[in-house]
């Protein structure tokens, strides 16, 4: 995976848009493709077909998916939307737009709450629950899981190590990720990224909602 290690980062941040044009970021490749897109202001990406699915996830600014649908979805910061594999879709940005796009192959088992089309934000798929830590599979594979985790505050996950690389969207509250002996305060909008075999931890240092997309080898 094609990102930074061991260090609190912001897609937003580190993929601002440029003036007059549309940028992609490829940093996973495969079946199972993770790629960071910035839309500069009334730019577009035209409509195209593809053979798999994408589930868009807005980091920063406002975007229009458009021809997949009867109607177009607009969306803004920290909204998401799965299209099916095999529609016509475009994306259009007014103001400039920062998204990440997770390639959802057609045999990938997507959690019933995930409706095509429908906007929807992350963080409010799962609710914080006193004392627990409150766990959702959004989509997963044999090489790719996507989960959406709840920590009340004071709650955390004890050290160990994942069989593949990670990246964590930091999606509400406040927590600490333990890398490699190093502690690391993350807020709401910022990212973290795992080397395979890193060993680290999480702890929530107030109420703290993350996503996980973890790639299995």
């Amino acid at each position: 995976m094609e990102e930074k290690v061991g260090e609190v980062f912001s897609i937003a941040k580190d993929n601002a848009p440029v003036n007059g044009c549309t940028i992609s970021k490829e940093v996973q490749r495969g079946d199972h493709a993770i790629t960071y897109f910035s839309l500069a202001g009334h730019t577009d990406i035209s409509a195209e077909i593809h053979p798999y699915g994408m589930l868009l996830i807005v980091a920063e600014g406002d975007l229009e998916v458009f021809r997949a649908f009867p109607d177009e979805k607009k969306l803004i910061t920290g909204e998401s939307i799965f299209i099916p594999a095999d529609k016509l879709v475009g994306m259009k940005t007014e103001k400039g737009v920062v998204y990440t796009q997770i390639s959802i192959e057609r045999n990938d088992t997507m959690n019933e709450v995930i409706k095509a089309g429908e906007v929807f934000k992350l963080k409010d798929l799962i609710p914080y629950q006193d004392g627990k830590i409150v766990n959702m599979d959004i989509v997963n594979n044999n090489s790719m899981k996507f989960v959406v985790m709840a920590f009340d505050e004071g709650t955390g996950l004890s050290e160990h190590a994942a069989p593949g690389e990670a990246i964590i969207f930091a999606l509400d509250g406040e927590g600490v990720i333990g890398y490699e002996g190093v502690d690391h305060p993350i807020k709401a909008g910022e990212n973290f990224h795992f080397a395979k075999g890193g060993l680290h931890s999480v702890k929530a240092t107030k109420k703290f909602k993350m996503a996980l997309l973890l790639t299995l080898e």
